[in-house]
């Protein structure tokens, strides 16, 4: 019912103070009307009517009167709309047909616009006009918004009255009157007259009621009291990062259940996201995105493991780098099977859902929100490495131990400071005398060069956000545009965004809706050019040819360089900052969405959805790798006879058995470009029973069918000898073809992926599914919830490509419970739920296996005359080849204490993930010794506890805490063991029976021997110094189990203090429970241009060190050139029980204040509102393992385009009008 009482007729008088202002804001509406709206109108009172009804109710009469009249019908909680009538009227106009309804009933009605107001209140006291004054008034809420459409009445009267677009009033009353207040959201409000004239009314809002429904993302609705699942919701404006464009990020530590791991800061690429912990072994456990019902894909499958690599597609990794977060309402997380059973097999990893912005009836207004960003540069006083002084002390005992000397250095494919010595000795510009030397190097040792100034800067970041909202009872409209401008915090990191938004809503009539939303996004980046990373599995270095993250190069460089001078890198002469400036990438990515929803209401228990909508989105990574860079002059650097023999980027043509090395890129540079592209199709129908029964039955059905596609496809192209500074002509030397063919490397390709598989990949996918809630008095819910669907991944068989999901699920609300009611207990909330569900997912993007997958190839030859096409087995059959799945059990308390002043949720899960994704030997049959089948089980379980507290709340005063705590633990049950030793003990873990999904092994440190050489405990108890077998698979019980390389135990703790305008927010987060492994940083070799950790410090030195430390001996050049076995034991090192640090932390994520502008000013300048609020992210890491000698324990510094999140300072303008 609603509650809206109107007063009496007015009577009409010329320029009437009561009506102008009215009359404006009427002739605007309309001229709004027409410019949004077209083909939309009431007929008003001239619609004739006719009734002819027996013995009905008045609330039946009403509703034709409405239906027939196109007039939206109001009345209060005290009209008797059940009481019955008997009518026959024939065209009659609306004033009479409601004449007959109402007339003899003593009851009154209004007729204002498009609405007619019925009021049954009679006056309980007599009330004479000549004591009676005029009182105008405003309404706001807290923030100083103007309220349009409240309700204003005379206590005890009918007199009453609705604000203005503009928050204004104006009523009769008498002095000693008191007026209630009453709008959707806000608590009623009750504020004497005390013989006023001008009253202005805050009104507070509800923070005790429960949010109305759960959007599951799908088109359902349930009521939150009825919900089973577990779910949370966050609201965009209360978990805001102020200069962070990605909005995932911000959902790091604000939701119990959910780990964000910032393993890169490089825009673009996405956080390592879990929603209660992994569910596959090989696959990337990611969760579903879903923004306004429609679930985004990936243009590119990035696993979370590769989210870590620093390889440039991961900057095309992140599904909502489009969006902008000015434009996001809430987002909601799925969390169990009961929340999420009605994605099936598709969110086994959880969903988050976002909710965006839409337009308001009755309100119009338009925001700006400008975002200046300023990010640290960072500091060598974080880093455990040598300054310039102990750099050129440690060179000189490289040189006494043979590892500096001229000779040495020549041959060198990378050289520092003693090689520009050399060269300039060589070429007579310094004298070869020990006191030149000695000059030249003391110059070097005082340079103390701050590689991260040079690469870093305090450029600002812009952030510019305009959105408009208007709408009236028939249409609403949100439109935004944004844009981000980043000049870069390293150089050539630059990034432009532009985003727009339109959501239009279309109240066609009562009963029938029609939402239309449209956004898109245009990214324009640069980045350093990167290849991608490599592993030798022998010796386990890790590789990245011409790496150039301006990052890695100010850890691993020497602070004796001088930032102008060139010095040699790969055999050619090289110089940083001249290298990003011709080594770099361009990514464009452009992305647009259309999405209409038509929702039609036959009756009113029951609503059918259509939905139809689709994506589009293209990405662009183009490599200019320039003439002068240094990887094109490695192609052709040949100054001397020994390093043309050296250099590996020289071509030997094997034909000739005289020929000598020489360059297929003799002119220009190299050109490589990488397109992808994706094309997504969505269509679904739902239909929606909500009713209640005598009042205590509510039952609520929800039904859908959908059908999605998804095409894919990727195309590569590498271009040699381009001219960059000759109008881009290309040179191309007939060498390089003649060396690609006899390297049967491909100089294109087109719809074949890095992974093997055939693209462009088609994935088509039908579902069928349904709900069914059950409540009975408020007090007990079941509910029920069943998909079945299928996709063309998968196996042939049905078993293997259909999957049915399910769940079933139940709640107890304590608080409607009689026996509850009377006690005097502080509870405002009392509720148990538990849920049992089974839901899916389709396995690892790589796996698709459902066929024996055949591809061409083009086999080796030694001669060009012999190349010929040659077909291969890609992955053997496996017709049985289906879903992973998981049984889910959760159980779940919410509590509500002093009015929801504090509010505690508890969950509990335990999950069986079954028919996972694992390695099947085939002892050969079919060509292959492996292939991929569903023979992996794991097991896991967790607890989720969320907390928040209202500890004060004053008029002026007030402070909200919350605290969030996860625990999440896994262990792989079932696996077929066919992990090397090289993959347990990689910084990322790798999957092992027992373990959990991601542990991290070490080779056990022994001890060092007496010349300083380190050992190891090896295989059957033997120990060993070079003779660790990083390719064993069978024999690897003399790892050490370090622990899991994800965190078992996360959270935060949050507090905000309000004082009158200003707001103070301090947010920390936590994460405990895995370890790291350390940035490698031993080896057999040893060269002027890198720089060195201080531990090495404490390296041994002479016999009898070993009884004090543990770090290995600085071999000397000689003993290395006559055994290269040595290699492995310090690349063990590396890998060993000495290089793992904890990854715990707790740190302060983001401290920020805020002041809004008082009213009264604001109003003065004719806006609405005005704040400013300045943030700082990540100021302080409170704890964190001292191993770790300023290592970030969540960023993974593997070079590339990775960069860790900066601790950044911003300045936010909001101004709405």
């Amino acid at each position: 019912m609603n509650n809206l009482p109107f007063s009496k007729a007015w009577s009409l008088k010329p320029r009437d103070y009561r009506f102008c202002k009215p009359l404006r804001i009427m002739k605007i509406s309309t001229c709004l009307l027409f410019a949004f709206v077209t083909g939309v109108h009431a007929k008003g009172t001239a619609q004739k009517v006719t009734l002819k009804m027996r013995n009905a109710r008045i609330e039946e009469a009403l509703s034709a009167i409405s239906k027939q009249s196109n007039l939206r019908v109001l009345y209060s909680e005290n009209l008797n709309a059940k009481s019955r009538i008997t009518i026959d009227l024939k065209n009659a106009t609306v004033e009479e047909a409601l004449n007959s309804v109402l007339g003899d009933k003593n009851i009154e009605y209004r007729i204002i616009a498009n609405t007619i107001s019925v009021n049954s209140n009679k006056k309980n006291k007599t009330v004479s006009e000549d004591s009676q004054q005029s009182i105008s008034g405003t309404i706001k809420d807290n923030n100083g918004n103007l309220l349009a459409g409240a309700t204003v009445t005379v206590k005890g009267t009918s007199i009453s009255t609705q604000t203005d677009a503009n928050g204004h009033f104006k009523i009769n009353a008498d002095g000693h009157d008191v007026l209630v207040i009453r709008y959707v959201g806000f608590n009623n409000s009750e504020v004497r007259v005390n013989n006023r004239t001008v009253i202005a009314i805050v009104l507070d809002s509800n923070e005790n009621q429960i949010d109305e429904v759960v959007v599951t993302g799908l088109g359902a609705k349930i009521d939150k009291r009825t919900f089973t699942g577990a779910t949370a919701k966050v609201d965009m404006k209360d978990i805001e990062l102020g200069g962070l464009p990605d909005p995932s990020r911000a959902l790091e530590g604000r939701v119990a259940g959910v780990s964000v791991q910032n393993t890169t800061g490089t825009f673009g690429s996405a956080p390592k996201i879990r929603v209660r912990g992994a569910t596959s072994i090989y696959g990337s456990s990611k969760p579903l995105w879903v923004i306004d019902g429609i679930i985004i894909e990936d243009v590119a499958n990035v696993s979370s493991d590769d989210l870590s690599s620093g390889d440039a597609l991961t900057l095309i990794s992140s599904a909502v780098a489009g969006l902008n977060a000015n434009d996001i309402e809430s987002f909601t997380v799925l969390k169990d099977g009961s929340a999420t059973s009605i994605y099936g097999a598709r969110a086994m990893g959880g969903v988050i859902v976002i909710t965006t912005k839409k337009g308001t009836a009755g309100r119009n207004s338009a925001n700006y929100v400008g975002e200046f960003t300023s990010r640290s540069i960072p500091s060598y006083n974080n880093f455990n490495i040598m300054n310039s002084q102990e750099q050129m002390a440690f060179y000189q005992i490289l040189e006494q131990r043979g590892w500096l000397t001229m000779a040495d250095v020549a041959s060198r494919s990378e050289s520092g400071v003693y090689g520009k010595m050399y060269e300039l000795i060589k070429a007579g510009q310094l004298e070869n005398t020990q006191e030149a030397r000695n000059a030249y190097l003391r110059n070097a040792e005082y340079r103390n060069t701050d590689w991260f100034k040079q690469l870093f800067s305090r450029t600002i970041m812009q952030n510019h956000s305009i959105s408009l909202s208007s709408g009236t009872e028939r249409a609403q409209y949100y439109t935004s545009i944004s844009g981000v401008f980043d000049n870069g915090w390293a150089r050539k990191s630059d990034v432009k965004r532009y985003t727009g938004m339109f959501n239009a809503s279309y109240n066609l009539f009562d009963n029938l809706k029609l939402d239309l939303r449209t956004n898109g996004s245009y990214r324009d980046q640069r980045a350093p050019g990167t290849l991608g990373s490599s592993v030798d599995r022998v010796s386990m270095e890790i590789k990245r040819d011409f790496d150039i993250n301006p990052y890695s190069y100010a850890l691993n460089t020497s602070r004796t360089l001088d930032p102008n001078e060139f010095y040699t890198r790969n055999y050619a002469p090289f110089n940083i900052l001249h290298e990003l400036d011709n080594n770099y990438m361009d990514i464009n990515a452009a992305d647009i969405k259309f999405q209409g929803e038509l929702k039609w209401k036959p009756v009113k228990a029951l609503e059918l959805g259509l939905l139809a909508a689709t994506r589009y989105q293209q990405t662009s990574q183009q490599h200019y790798i320039k003439d002068q860079s240094n990887q094109a002059l490695a192609y052709r650097w040949m100054p001397t006879t020994f390093i043309r023999d050296a250099n590996p980027f020289l071509y030997t043509d094997p034909s000739d058995p005289y020929a000598v090395p020489v360059s297929v890129l003799p002119y220009g540079g190299i050109y490589n470009r990488t397109d992808n592209k994706m094309f997504t199709k969505d269509f679904r129908f739902t239909a929606a029973f909500d009713k209640t029964f005598n009042e205590i039955h509510k039952l609520y059905v929800f039904a859908g069918a959908e059908t999605n596609s998804v095409d894919r496809n990727q195309n590569w192209f590498r271009g040699w000898g381009l001219q960059y500074d000759l109008g881009e002509i290309p040179f191309i030397d007939y060498k390089l073809f003649k060396k690609s063919q006899e390297e049967n490397a491909d100089y294109y390709s087109i719809d074949r992926r890095k992974n093997g598989d055939i693209a462009p990949a088609r994935n088509r996918q039908v579902a069928f599914y349904g709900t069914a809630n059950y409540t009975f008095d408020n007090r007990y819910t079941v509910n029920g919830t069943l998909r079945y669907e299928g996709t063309n991944r998968l196996g042939r068989t049905t078993s293997a490509r259909w999957m049915p999901t399910w769940n079933i699920s139940g709640m107890w609300n304590v608080m409607e419970e009689d026996f509850f009611k009377k006690l005097n207990t502080p509870f405002s909330n009392l509720s148990f739920k538990g849920s049992y569900s089974l839901t899916a997912d389709r396995g690892p993007d790589f796996v698709t296996n459902s066929k024996i997958i055949i591809q061409s190839y083009n086999p080796w030859r030694p001669n060009t005359s012999d190349k010929e096409t040659g077909l291969t087995i890609s992955n053997l059959e496996n017709s049985e080849l289906t879903y992973e799945k998981k049984h889910e059990l959760n159980i779940g308390t919410s509590i509500g204490l002093l009015r929801n002043r504090i509010a505690l949720d508890v969950d509990y899960y335990k999950r069986k993930n079954f028919d996972l994704i694992g390695i099947v030997n085939t002892q050969g049959l079919g060509g292959e010794i492996t292939k991929y089948g569903n023979v992996a089980d794991m097991q896991s379980h967790g607890l989720e506890f969320s907390l928040s507290a209202t500890i004060l709340r004053k008029q002026d005063f007030s402070w909200v805490s919350s605290f969030i705590y996860t625990k999440a633990k896994n262990k792989i049950t079932a696996l077929e063991n066919n992990s090397r030793v090289s993959d347990l003990i990689a910084a990322g873990g790798y999957g092992l029976a027992g373990y959990p999904v991601r542990p991290l092994f070490s080779i056990p440190f022994n001890r060092l021997l007496p010349n300083g050489l380190p050992v190891y405990n090896y295989i059957d108890g033997t120990e060993t110094t070079t003779g660790v077998y990083f390719q064993e698979r069978k024999k690897i019980d003399f790892l050490k189990y370090e622990g899991p390389t994800e965190p078992t135990d996360m959270g935060s703790f949050g507090n905000v203090f309000s004082y009158k305008n200003f707001k103070l927010n301090v947010f920390i987060t936590y994460s405990f429970g895995n370890v790291i492994r350390l940035d490698p940083a031993y080896k057999t070799g040893y060269s002027d241009l890198n720089a060195t950790p201080r531990e090495f410090w404490d390296a041994w030195t002479v016999p009898g060190d070993e009884a004090f430390t543990n770090i290995p001996v600085i071999l000397d050049r000689r003993f290395i050139r006559n055994n290269s076995q040595y290699d492995y034991a310090y690349n063990a090192y590396n890998y060993s029980t000495e290089t793992v640090a904890k990854g715990d932390f707790i740190r302060l994520k983001d401290i920020s204040l805020s002041y809004e502008l008082p009213k009264s000013f604001v109003k003065s300048i004719n806006m609405n509102h005005l704040g400013v609020r300045f943030n700082v992210i990540n100021p302080w890491l409170i704890y964190a393992d001292k191993r770790l000698n300023g290592q970030d324990p969540e960023f993974v510094n593997s070079g590339g385009v990775a960069l860790p999140i900066a601790k950044q300072y911003t300045l936010t303008l909001k101004m709405g009008f």
